[in-house]
């Protein structure tokens, strides 16, 4: 018999995904095939903690978790991971020292003068 881990008291279905279709997302932890990945040997590292890829598959599992199908781009792997084995990679902020254009200039105008 397989040695499912069910929380009874945990059910996330109830709520939207927290992550949406082409999310970055990071592994909080290094998942192992437990049999289930076809192609690997159990035991065999499918994600690394820390490791970054992008959400493409949003599925459930015993009408409970939501299960994000993950790729990640490094190892070329699809792992199908939980919220709790993920975390959002936010992009990083833009440079605030890039002057913007206050104006575009109306053709014919010259700037800080008479046309």
């Amino acid at each position: 018999m397989s040695n499912i881990v069910r929380d009874s008291d945990v059910v996330e279905i109830v709520d939207p995904p927290a992550f949406a279709y082409g999310e970055k997302v990071r592994s909080r932890r290094t998942v192992r095939n437990d049999g289930t990945y076809a192609g690997k040997e159990i035991g065999d590292i499918l994600a690394k903690k820390g490791e970054e890829g992008y959400v493409v598959s949003i599925g459930t599992f015993l009408q409970q978790f939501y299960i994000y199908g993950v790729e990640f781009l490094g190892s070329g792997n699809r792992v199908g991971m939980k919220r709790k084995e993920l975390e959002a990679v936010f992009a990083p902020a833009e440079d605030d020292d890039t002057p913007l254009p206050t104006a575009l200039p109306v053709p014919g105008q010259v700037l800080g003068g008479r046309p």
